[in-house]
């Protein structure tokens, strides 16, 4: 296992996307997590992320500086390189000019770490910092035209680093050097692969639920569908799905949702809510206001549906790993986190149902979850459908919502999208639909 610090970088999940690309598992911890706690995880590799702030921060979060004896590899990215530097005696100041966004490489020596690099391979820069004088044992292997030190290593103690970001599609080789370290340095092997996980999470599942119901808010989109998937596989019918029809949906979707999932099986039970969802949004025009009435609405049915099932002690949710990332957080040690936003699956748990939060898929991308899936035997239909707002078509309709307003953007809808599957363009479209205007216009 990698483990990674998190020292409140936008891009660490992207860092844990880029290990379990390579099929690798890893776990994100706080930068300021115990070296006793680090050790109980046996980790092979650490790998320390960016961060929003600079070494010289009377905040600045720092790591214990006793990782650097254990032995084995580490990685510093960005924030992470000048923390290597400033904690091992070198000397970190302020840049005179700045790097951020794409810059070429010059590639002075053809280490192991850049195997497979050239100079003129664009990178993604962001830093305000720069290293001025590398720690005694180490050398450095690359520059730009504004950075005298973009890569250093202490090959002895097993210590790299790289002023630029990796993990981010913007550098082109970027997957060239987490392979180089994680392959070739730390000389790990692939350990991850669908059928290891879902034999995983569903020891887990029984491990934790026991005999106890399930109740999972179904959509019939990607997360929620394999989570209902896996947990079926595992404790059959003791799972109910719940799809709530709030008639926002597209056209004849609960009755296809309904279908593929009967074959796979599964039962789900549907609430037919339409009425009441049209009724609660009538005269409402504002996308915010619809979004709060159909979330506030949408949980009140789920509660009641909830508790009409006896034994039921848990409530699923198709929280993806993603979604904790953007949910949690580094704290500095003032005490505040660098959070990007909160996310509806994370700790929204309504308290009245008293149920417990089972989440299977929280380790995993969307990538995974498609490979899941798969594995699972849900059909591509389900897989790769394009993303649907949570609110529905009411988002996607302009103004007040009407039932013949919701039935003709339905209709366009069904047929804009059957005209990109059969002309071979939805599947090469990440997402497509129709908006409802309430004017009459011409393109």
């Amino acid at each position: 296992m990698i483990v990674i610090l998190d020292f409140g970088s936008q891009y660490t999940y992207l860092i844990v996307k880029s290990v379990q690309q390579l099929n690798v598992s890893c776990k994100v911890i706080p930068f300021d997590v115990a070296i006793s706690e680090i050790l109980e995880l046996k980790p092979e590799a650490i790998i320390l992320s960016g961060s929003p702030y600079s070494v010289m921060d009377d905040e600045a979060p720092f790591c214990d500086k006793s990782i650097f004896e254990l032995g084995i590899p580490i990685l510093g990215i960005c924030y992470g390189m000048q923390l290597i530097c400033h904690l091992l005696d070198g000397r970190v100041g302020h840049s005179l000019k700045k790097e951020f966004g794409y810059v070429e490489l010059i590639v002075d020596e053809k280490y192991e770490l850049f195997e497979g690099l050239e100079t003129g391979d664009v990178v993604w820069m962001s830093h305000s910092d720069n290293i001025e004088k590398v720690p005694v044992g180490f050398e450095t292997f690359s520059s730009t035209v504004n950075t005298p030190f973009v890569a250093m290593q202490n090959k002895s103690e097993k210590i790299y680093a790289v002023q630029f970001h990796p993990e981010v599609s913007h550098t082109e080789k970027g997957l060239f050097i987490f392979k180089n370290f994680i392959y070739n340095i730390c000389g790990l092997k692939p350990n991850w692969a669908p059928g290891s996980f879902i034999e995983k999470a569903s020891k887990k599942i029984r491990e934790k639920v026991g005999d106890a119901g399930v109740v999972l808010g179904l959509s019939g989109g990607v997360d929620s569908s394999v989570t209902a998937a896996l947990l079926h596989e595992v404790i059959g019918d003791k799972l109910i799905p719940i799809l709530v029809d709030t008639g926002l949906m597209r056209k004849n979707e609960v009755i296809e949702i309904q279908q593929m999932f009967k074959n796979s099986g599964i039962h789900i039970e549907v609430v037919d809510a339409k009425d009441v969802f049209l009724e609660k949004l009538k005269g409402v025009t504002g996308p915010e206001e619809k979004r709060k009435i159909i979330g506030r609405l949408f949980i009140e049915i789920f509660e009641k549906e909830a508790l009409k099932f006896d034994n039921v002690q848990f409530l699923a949710q198709g929280t993806l790993y993603p979604d904790v990332i953007e949910s949690s957080s580094s704290k500095t040690k003032d005490g505040p986190s660098v959070t990007i936003k909160s996310h509806h699956n994370v700790g929204g748990l309504p308290e009245k149902l008293n149920l417990k939060l089972i989440e299977p898929l929280r380790e995993l991308f969307k990538y995974e979850v498609r490979v899941i899936g798969k594995e699972l035997g849900l059909p591509d239909e389900i897989l790769f459908r394009h993303p649907f707002p949570g609110p529905g078509l009411a988002v996607r309709i302009i103004g007040d919502i009407t039932e013949e307003k919701v039935s003709i953007l339905q209709e366009i809808d069904f047929i804009f999208i059957d005209e990109l599957r059969k002309n071979y363009y939805y599947d090469r479209i990440w997402q497509a639909f129709a908006v409802l205007l309430p004017v009459q216009t011409v393109g």
